[in-house]
Formats: structure tokens, C-alpha cells, sequence
């Protein structure tokens, strides 16, 4: 009889390999994936932010990413020039004021994710308000206070009703005349017909009839504001994004 001779350390290996290879598998996996898993998991929202790359204030636009980076969001540069599709899968848009409003057009207005914008020369485009301008909406004016007129409401920030002052100095602010079913939340002081911070709910009627898509909301930002903004203004500038993505 031919007698076999089994090798008990090499069945003791081929066990060991058995239970070890996929944990060295997995682990490989983990560090070669281009995907940070960890802070993906732990990301508040994907943005698509929209800006005009070749502008010479675009750096104020990555000081504005790098915020919003830090509060643990993730952040995605769209230029303005690029199809609406390079926005698809974030769950908000931000459209920057660096952006060329005649460039951009109303091709924004139907898409159904939330936008959060500050560039006044779009309102009428995307149907926040009418289409006249220095009447339905304008730029220009300076300020460092404004009128909070809605304290309930998330875009408040938890501030109370009456002044605040969100920049430090005069800045140049946006404003509009919002369609009837919009929530304003700020206006310039003593002027309550030039809503500065405001926003509409998902199927909430915007101007011309127009049922809003998703949130829809404006901030008193300017070209270069943000750097300016005061301790209440970053409150309510992260109130903006978190209301307008749906955090609240």
C-alpha cells in the first residue's frame, strides 16, 4: 500500500490564506480607491458650483469652495460656459455673480435640483422675479445692514427680526421683487419692497406663474462680498445652503 504523506503545515497555509486574502484584498482596495469612502460618508451634500473660470475673480469663488469644503460639503467647479448635464447628480447648484448672466441665460430654470444664487442679473432669467430691470429687480446699492423681516424661517438662521449688519462696511447688494409665493427673509433697511435674502419651497409659484422646480433661493452677495461678510452673514450664508439643499 503506498502511503501519502500530508504536510500539516501546508494545509495549516492554505487555511490561513483562505481567511487572510480577502482581508488583504479589501485592504488594497481601501487604499488604492480613488474615493475616499470615509469622507464621502461623512459628506453634508454634493454641490455643483458655477462660475466663470477664465474671470479675474475667481478667486473669490475657490475662497467661497474652500468655506464650504471646510463645513463638509462636497464641492464640484462647473463653468458657466459647460451644458447644464455637468451639473447632474449634485444635490444643489450654486451659480456664483462672477458668472456672465447674458451667457448663462434661463438655461438654470427647469433643472430639479435646489439652486442657491447670487447673481441679481439672473433673477429674472430663472423666473425668481419680473423682467424689468431697476424695477423688478437691480444691483448697485450699498449697504452693510439689512432688515430681517422673517425670523421663523430656517434662512433666518435662528437671528432675531429687525437689523442685523452682514457686512463689515458698505457693500454692493443685490435685490429683487419676488413672485408671490416666495418667503423673504431680508430687505434693506426701510426699503421692504427690495427683498435682499429670499426663497421659494419646491412648487411654490415664482414669477410669470412659474412653479418652482425645487428650492429656489437669493443671497445678498455681490462679485468680491463674501470676504465681508460678519459673523451673522456667514450664519445666514450657511442657513442658504443648508435650507436650499434641504438640511432644514
Amino acid at each position: 500500500m503506498t502511503k501519502i504523506n500530508i504536510n500539516k503545515n501546508k494545509i495549516f497555509d492554505m487555511r490561513s490564506l483562505s481567511v487572510f486574502l480577502p482581508a488583504v484584498l479589501f485592504a488594497i482596495l481601501w487604499t488604492t480607491n480613488p474615493v475616499d469612502a470615509q469622507s464621502k460618508a461623512k459628506s453634508k451634500g454634493r454641490i455643483s458650483y458655477v462660475y466663470r473660470a477664465a474671470y479675474v475673480q475667481k478667486n473669490i469663488d475657490e475662497r467661497i469652495k474652500f468655506y464650504l469644503d471646510s463645513l463638509g460639503y462636497t464641492v464640484k467647479f462647473v463653468d458657466a460656459a459647460e451644458p447644464v448635464s455637468a451639473a447632474d447628480g449634485a444635490d444643489l447648484v450654486i451659480i456664483s455673480a462672477n458668472v456672465s448672466a447674458r451667457a448663462i441665460g434661463d438655461k438654470y430654470k427647469d433643472v430639479k435640483i435646489p439652486i442657491l444664487m447670487w447673481e441679481s442679473d439672473l433673477q429674472d432669467d430663472l423666473r425668481y422675479t419680473g423682467k424689468h430691470r431697476e424695477v423688478d429687480f437691480g444691483k448697485g446699492e450699498k449697504d452693510h445692514y439689512i432688515w430681517l423681516v422673517n425670523a421663523p424661517h430656517p434662512l433666518s438662521a435662528g437671528l432675531p427680526a429687525g437689523t442685523a449688519v452682514a457686512f463689515e462696511g458698505d457693500q454692493p447688494i443685490g435685490w429683487g421683487k419676488p413672485g408671490l409665493g416666495a418667503s423673504i427673509i431680508a430687505t434693506f433697511p426701510g426699503q421692504p419692497d427690495k427683498a435682499i435674502i429670499y426663497g421659494y419651497e419646491k412648487g411654490a409659484t415664482m414669477d410669470y406663474d412659474f412653479l418652482a422646480p425645487a428650492r429656489r433661493v437669493m443671497f445678498c452677495l455681490n462679485n468680491a462680498t463674501f470676504p465681508f461678510l460678519t459673523k451673522d452673514g456667514l450664519k445666514l450664508f450657511d442657513a442658504a445652503v443648508a435650507w436650499s439643499m434641504g438640511s432644514n
